[in-house]
């Protein structure tokens, strides 16, 4: 499995080009995106896809010193499960500065 990365999303296409899975994160600020969607096609439910989507997301963010704030519920739900990355997920979004 090969993720794709573009701006304010990773995703995955199968052979044919059509989407399969997704994350989409897109800047609130300079260091702080909003997780907005998680997506994986039906076909693949049940493979921690999700799971390696969001991991993905979260080394990226943690690399390039970046936080998110979720308005997905299943972002939300996979950084309470991952306190590894609670320097990275916070849980309202700050005034700006």
């Amino acid at each position: 499995m090969t993720l794709n990365y573009e701006p304010n999303r990773i995703y995955l296409d199968n052979e044919d080009g059509k989407l399969i899975a997704e994350v989409t994160f897109p800047m609130i600020r300079s260091d702080l995106v909003d997780v907005t969607r998680t997506f994986v096609d039906k076909s693949l439910r049940g493979q921690g896809i999700a799971d390696k989507l969001m991991a993905a997301l979260a080394n990226k963010l943690g690399g390039e010193g970046k936080k998110a704030y979720c308005s997905c519920p299943y972002a939300e739900r996979w950084f309470a499960k991952h306190p590894e990355y609670a320097h990275i997920y916070i849980i309202t979004i700050p005034d700006s500065e």
